[in-house]
């Protein structure tokens, strides 16, 4: 690899961390002022809640009528993350990859909104799951690929992965061989296992 594209992926990591951080904190801040919202709040965001009957009757027609195609996705996407979990389970510990902790990519708090209906928070609560349902399997796959074939593809791909950065240049098969077992390493190094 290149020196200037490995600077250049050094600055990335540390942006990414110090977005990562920033984003933390906010998160953190805001946690802080729900645990501080008063009564008087409350009550005005329950204000702002539609009611289920008028949500319904004022939705597009269009929006009612694919509602069940859009839900028919909690079978895959459940089977999805009993497979991935399965599959980490039972592979990861056998090559020595941590595991990905599942808690970490799924968050429901959207539903505890005073604002919103209870079909609005079953909605959000379905995106969550279909989102962190993605990102962890997408984090189990890119921990496999880092651990099997840590080889960059020969054309530009768009939504690569954390690890992608680090794997090998596409054809260079002097370093591949020698270096897969330090991607095994430092893989296995890298993250810890989670409680």
């Amino acid at each position: 690899m290149s020196e200037k594209i490995e600077t250049l992926i050094a600055r990335l990591q540390k942006i990414e961390s110090e977005l990562h951080t920033a984003l933390e904190q906010r998160s953190e801040k805001i946690r802080k002022s729900l645990a501080r919202m008063d009564k008087e709040v409350v009550r005005r965001q329950k204000l702002l809640k539609t009611n289920v009957f008028r949500y319904i009757a004022q939705a597009n027609i269009l929006y009612i009528i694919t509602a069940p195609v859009i839900y028919s996705l909690i079978i895959p996407f459940a089977l999805l993350d009993l497979m991935v979990t399965i599959y980490q389970h039972i592979c990861f510990r056998v090559y020595k990859i941590p595991l990905v902790k599942r808690s970490e990519y799924f968050s429901y708090d959207r539903t505890r909104l005073n604002y919103l209906n209870i079909i609005e928070k079953i909605n959000c609560a379905y995106c969550s799951y279909g989102n962190g349902t993605i990102a962890y399997a997408r984090e189990v796959a890119s921990r496999t690929e880092r651990f099997w074939c840590p080889i960059k593809h020969a054309q530009q791909i768009e939504g690569t992965h954390k690890y992608y950065s680090l794997f090998e240049e596409y054809g260079d098969g002097d370093n591949y061989k020698p270096n897969l077992s330090k991607h095994r390493t430092t893989l296995s190094k890298s993250e810890p296992d989670p409680e």
